[in-house]
């Protein structure tokens, strides 16, 4: 396990790029994806890994502090943020295009969807369903999607937890679902796991479990856009009304787990330029 707390990101950069040159080992996972090598020769299955890397990091107040410390990919990171919280379960998102590593997407699936989308896991309820459902005169005819006993919640529905009951400790967006247990489908999987909010002492937390990050091409992003949704939480109660004394409440920190944090084989040589 490798842990730390930085100001920077710059500093959070560097002090990964030691651990894995120092203690990175390569694994080969047989498969990227959902792709085994039986399929393709991926030179993508074998990489330089870091396990169970946890790390804090202080969230500045506004977007602009965010990306000047962070520089995700622009315009994506903030692109796809917005797609993320506009309330809609987009698939897929608009802002994929803008991915610097974007692939073009499986024209061999219904309307070119993948198999999910984080606008999907954000608001759940309507997902999947036909897209006349998104129509306001039709929202309420509609039903949501139901798990064992209730219907689905959304991070509309943890924005009120929140704002009703500041000091919660309930307050957690999955973006894991059952029908991701075990892959069954043998499709791609969420890299993301979900995320907990906790208001404490005036500041309100973010923590974001993650199981699988690439160093170069997600990291970045995936930190920018936790501490995007920890501002956005806090904006959204704010809009809401008077609700405890949220009006004073700033943004706390980012504490992120990973459990796999990892380069491609072929780029090791790009961490010792770093």
């Amino acid at each position: 396990m490798i842990s730390g707390s930085f100001n920077t990101f710059r500093e959070i950069q560097y002090g990964l790029t030691q651990a894995f040159l120092h203690s990175g080992k390569v694994v080969d996972v047989g498969e990227w994806q959902s792709i085994r090598r039986s399929e393709r020769d991926l030179p993508q299955q074998r990489t330089v890994e870091l396990q169970n890397v946890v790390f804090s990091y202080p969230i500045a107040p506004t977007m602009e502090e965010l990306q000047e410390d962070i520089k995700p990919n622009h315009p994506f990171a903030e692109a796809q943020f917005q797609d993320r919280v506009g309330g809609v379960p987009l698939n897929p998102p608009p802002s994929d295009k803008l991915w610097p590593w974007a692939a073009h997407l499986d024209d061999s699936k219904p309307q070119g969807q993948y198999s999910h989308t984080y606008p999907e896991r954000f608001w759940p309820k309507k997902a999947g369903q036909a897209k006349q459902v998104m129509d306001s005169k039709l929202e309420g005819g509609v039903l949501p999607h139901r798990g064992v006993r209730f219907d689905y919640g959304d991070l509309q529905d943890v924005v009120s937890q929140l704002a009703k009951s500041p000091h919660t400790r309930q307050a957690y967006l999955p973006v894991w679902f059952p029908e991701d247990t075990g892959a069954v489908h043998g499709e791609r999987v969420p890299c993301t796991l979900g995320y907990h909010f906790l208001l404490r002492e005036g500041k309100l937390h973010i923590t974001y479990f993650i199981r699988s990050v690439d160093f170069f091409r997600h990291f970045p992003d995936d930190v920018y856009m936790a501490c995007r949704l920890c501002q956005w939480v806090l904006d959204r109660i704010n809009s809401m009304g008077d609700f405890f004394d949220w009006p004073f409440t700033k943004c706390g920190t980012l504490t992120m787990h990973m459990c796999s944090l990892h380069v491609f084989e072929a780029e090791r040589k790009r961490l010792e330029r770093s």
